[in-house]
């Protein structure tokens, strides 16, 4: 028995192809003169798959007419023909790939564009972020595969082998049945059949890579945790299960592939042996000249080539499916984001100076059970409050929902509309100081940037500083200290200003020096600190403890 069988995974989320294609259908609509576009890279790679046909059919016209050796007159149109589709076929080839990617990449940068959109609005928090990662890359590149290995292929492949079929009727129209059903069979029923044969394992990829992403995610970034509770060995059986699934889904494919590309080419052997006796046969009864033999028996060699990628391409078109499944199921889902709470629940900016007040609030994860209820509280400008408990109370659950990430389950939240939110793992991007600094406020001059790192206690960090992967160049002291100065860059001072555990994994004498600059920086504005150390906590004026 297989890995894949063994698996406990359970099946993907069958995808509508309703949605899919009309998924496909908006994004066409997005591209400047999407329809004539797409349209033209198909009449492109008509035209090349055409041309390589063309050549195979009107070369071996020319060397069987030559064999006859008639002046050399009569073979120059025909030498002609061969240079043309000879050059015409690369040219078209090329021209077809520009074009299709271009309409393919953009696409998949406004279908790109739209999940990013959504996700801005979205909470990222109890998130699997490898997962999610899968999906904003691999499945939304996904729409790239439907356009130019998998439409593109079938159609061109369809209308050449009508024409060809067509064409060679005229030699001999039992032979071009009989190529036409051939054709049929290694263009259609095979990838047909190819597709049946491998779905469930093409279907379980991209579900199987998005958990195998997550747990290389949470390897990387809980390796120490991991051996440090003597879990590294579960983690790692699970990331071998987790490949040995995608291995084998992969060995399945390429072996019903390989399968199907066989069969594909003792269809087209039937073809040619076909050709062979029933053009023959009207040779000797005069219906057809000796020299077209060569045409009707060579020709479907040049078709072989357009069926090659087919079964590939049915069986991609089973993974892009499912992978457009997935970024429709995020498009579609219940945002769950800023902006969701009522606005009769949202203070105005210039209403009375509470900026938070909680009235028998019950909050928890949306389809979770509640995680607290019962919570009151009234803060106003100026006033600090601590909230503590144990881990995973709800500490963190409180802030989603003041924040307005997530709804909350009973009771009200009025609260001022500007929140800045310091998070504990707050992510330091690759690139300098100031943009860093600027994803609090994407218009801030050099000037501002810099008054907010002095504010925050970095006004040392160089703004073309370089931080390095995930801050690797700050130390942990002043990767806080940037994250804040985004929270004070914003264009609009904040009047509420949420800090999870600030001065978690700091050493004392950093911690405090961080403590000191925030109290400082933050001035007259309300603080509710997430924390469990006691330094913060006597620095708030009031706790406000969960259990």
């Amino acid at each position: 028995m297989s890995v894949l069988d063994q698996t406990d995974l359970a099946t993907p989320r069958s995808w509508a192809p309703s949605d899919v294609r009309t998924l496909v259908t908006q994004l066409v609509g997005t591209v400047p003169r999407g329809w004539a576009r797409l349209l033209g890279s198909a009449l492109l790679a008509i035209c090349a798959t055409g041309a390589s046909v063309a050549l195979m059919g009107t070369s071996a016209w020319l060397l069987s007419r030559a064999a006859e050796r008639p002046d050399v007159m009569a073979l120059l149109v025909a030498a002609t023909a061969v240079r043309v589709f000879g050059i015409t076929r690369g040219g078209f080839r090329y021209a077809e790939r520009l074009a299709s990617h271009d309409v393919a990449l953009r696409m998949q940068s406004a279908l790109r564009l739209a999940t990013y959109d959504k996700l801005s609005r979205t909470t990222l928090l109890g998130t699997r972020r490898g997962d999610l990662l899968l999906r904003v890359t691999a499945d939304v590149e996904s729409i790239m595969d439907v356009i130019v290995r998998v439409a593109l292929p079938f159609c061109s492949a369809a209308v050449v082998v009508v024409g060809t079929s067509a064409i060679l009727g005229a030699f001999s129209p039992s032979a071009a049945a009989v190529l036409f059903v051939c054709c049929v069979v290694a263009g259609v029923l095979l990838p047909w059949l190819t597709q049946r044969w491998s779905l469930r394992t093409d279907a379980l990829a991209a579900p199987v890579e998005g958990r195998l992403a997550d747990q290389v995610q949470q390897m990387a970034t809980a390796g120490v945790d991991l051996v440090a509770y003597d879990a590294q060995d579960a983690a790692l059986d699970e990331f071998s299960r987790l490949d040995a699934v995608l291995r084998d889904s992969e060995r399945r494919a390429a072996w019903t592939r390989g399968l199907a590309t066989g069969l594909q080419h003792v269809a087209m052997g039937v073809a040619v042996a076909a050709a062979l006796v029933l053009g023959a046969q009207a040779v000797v009864r005069g219906q057809m000249l000796g020299r077209d033999l060569a045409v009707l028996c060579l020709t479907p060699l040049a078709l072989q080539e357009s069926f090659g990628d087919l079964t590939k391409a049915a069986q991609t078109l089973t993974h892009a499916r499912t992978g457009l499944a997935r970024v429709v199921e995020l498009l579609v889902s219940r945002p769950v984001g800023v902006g969701d709470r009522p606005v009769a629940d949202v203070a105005a900016d210039d209403a009375p100076s509470d900026v938070l007040v909680l009235r028998d609030l019950t909050i928890g994860w949306p389809d979770n059970p509640p995680v607290l209820s019962g919570l009151d509280l009234e803060l106003a400008a100026g006033q600090t409050v601590a909230v503590t408990g144990a881990s995973g109370v709800g500490k963190t659950t409180l802030a989603a929902t003041v924040m307005g990430l997530i709804p909350p389950v009973a009771g009200t939240v009025d609260a001022t509309r500007r929140i800045g939110y310091l998070a504990q793992d707050a992510h330091i991007f690759a690139t300098t100081v100031a943009e860093n600094v600027r994803i609090g406020n994407p218009f801030a001059d050099d000037e501002a940037v810099e008054a907010a790192l002095v504010r925050a206690g970095a006004g040392h960090l160089r703004l073309d500083r370089l931080v390095g992967e995930d801050g690797s160049a700050l130390s942990g002291g002043e990767a806080r200290r940037l994250a804040l100065a985004r929270v004070l860059v914003s264009q609009r001072r904040p009047s509420l200003v949420i800090l999870d555990e600030p001065t978690e994994h700091l050493d004392h004498e950093t911690a405090s020096g961080l403590l000191d600059d925030l109290w400082a920086a933050l001035g007259d504005t309300a603080l509710l600190a997430i924390t469990h150390d006691p330094d913060v906590v006597r620095r708030c004026q009031r706790e406000m403890h969960l259990a």
